[in-house]
C-alpha cells in the first residue's frame, strides 16, 4: 500500500476510451440496455429520486423504476412518465420506512442496478432500509449515496455484495462513515477514500473540488475537470444516477464510476461555457450527457 500512497491516475477522455462502455446494437430491446431501480425521495425532497432516475436514463439505461414514499409517488409518476413508480410505506414525517425493505428486496431480482439514497432525509429509517435491502437483495450492482451511507458503519450484509457496490460520499458523509472529523477528510480525501474502499470492499467516488475514485486494492484516479457550478443542490443525485445507469448497461463498477464522474464534470463544463461558471441547475446537466457520450464513442 505504501507504494500507492500518493499515486493517482488522471481521469481523461483518452483513459476512458481505453475502457469503453458497453455497445448496444440496433434491434436490442429495453431490457438489454439494463434495468435501474432508484430508491429515494421523501416528502421534503422528492426531487432527489427524480434527478437520479432521469440521470440513469440519460446514461443509456433501458428501464427505470423508482421506489419512493407513498405520499409523493403519484407526483413523481406524473413528473417522470418514463418510469414505473412504486409507493412504499412511509414514516410519519414522509420518509421511506425501514419496513419497506422486504418489499424492495423482492423486486431486486428484476433489476440490474439499484441506486439508493438520493432525497432520503431520515438517517435512521434509511439505515434500516438499506440493511434490509442488502440482506435480501439479488440485484447485480448498487450505488449508495446520501442517507444510504448512514447504514454502512454497522452494515454486516455488505460483504456478500463485495465488488458490486459504489459509494458516492461527500466529505461530511465520509467523516461519519469513518468516525473522524470532517476536517480530517478534507485534509486528505484520497486517504479517506482508500480507508473506506478497503474496509468495505467497494469502489468509492470521494466527491469534492477534485473527485477521487478508489478501488478496494487502493488504486486511485483523480478527476480535476469539475466546475464550481457543480456544487449545487441535486448535483450529487445526478452523479449517483449516472453511475447507476452505466452499471445497468453492463459497465463494471470501476468503469461505471470513472465514466460517471467524467460525464458529470464534462456536462458541468459545457453548461459553464454557455451560461457562466455558477447558476446552472442540476437538472440542466441531464441533457448534456448523451451528446458527450456520443462524441466519446466517435472519437
Amino acid at each position: 500500500m505504501s507504494a500507492l500512497k500518493d499515486r493517482t491516475t488522471a481521469v481523461t477522455a483518452d483513459l476512458l476510451r481505453g475502457m469503453p462502455l458497453p455497445r448496444h446494437a440496433d434491434g436490442e430491446d429495453k431490457d438489454q440496455r439494463g434495468r435501474v431501480l432508484v430508491v429515494g425521495g421523501s416528502l421534503e425532497v422528492p426531487g432527489g429520486a427524480l434527478l437520479a432516475g432521469l440521470a440513469a436514463l440519460r446514461a443509456g439505461a433501458g428501464k427505470l423504476q423508482i421506489a419512493t414514499s407513498r405520499s409523493v409517488a403519484p407526483a413523481l409518476a406524473v413528473a417522470i412518465p418514463e418510469a414505473r413508480v412504486l409507493g412504499l410505506r412511509e414514516t410519519p414525517d414522509g420518509a421511506i420506512a425501514a419496513e419497506a425493505a422486504a418489499q424492495l428486496a423482492a423486486r431486486c431480482g428484476a433489476c440490474d442496478a439499484m441506486v439508493i439514497g438520493p432525497g432520503m432525509m431520515d438517517p435512521e429509517a434509511a439505515s434500516g432500509l438499506v440493511q434490509g435491502v442488502l440482506e435480501g437483495s439479488a440485484a447485480s450492482a448498487f450505488v449508495l449515496d446520501a442517507a444510504a451511507l448512514h447504514a454502512l458503519d454497522a452494515c454486516t450484509p455488505l460483504g456478500r455484495h463485495a465488488g458490486r457496490v459504489v459509494l458516492t460520499p461527500h466529505a461530511g458523509e465520509m467523516a461519519r462513515l469513518l468516525g473522524v472529523a470532517r476536517e480530517a477528510v478534507q485534509a486528505d480525501p484520497l486517504e479517506a477514500a482508500r480507508q473506506a474502499a478497503r474496509r468495505l470492499q467497494v469502489v468509492v467516488a470521494m466527491k469534492g473540488g477534485s473527485t477521487h475514485v478508489v478501488t478496494p486494492q487502493g488504486h486511485a484516479w483523480r478527476c480535476d475537470l469539475g466546475q464550481v457550478g457543480l456544487a449545487t443542490s441535486g448535483s450529487g443525485d445526478t452523479l449517483a444516477g449516472l453511475i447507476g445507469g452505466l452499471l445497468a448497461r453492463g459497465a463494471p463498477p470501476l468503469a461505471a464510476t470513472l465514466w460517471g464522474v467524467f460525464l458529470h464534470a464534462e456536462a458541468g463544463a459545457a453548461l459553464a461555457s454557455r451560461r457562466g461558471r455558477i447558476g446552472f441547475l442540476a437538472r440542466e446537466l441531464l441533457a448534456e450527457i448523451p451528446p458527450i457520450m456520443q462524441r466519446m464513442e466517435v472519437g
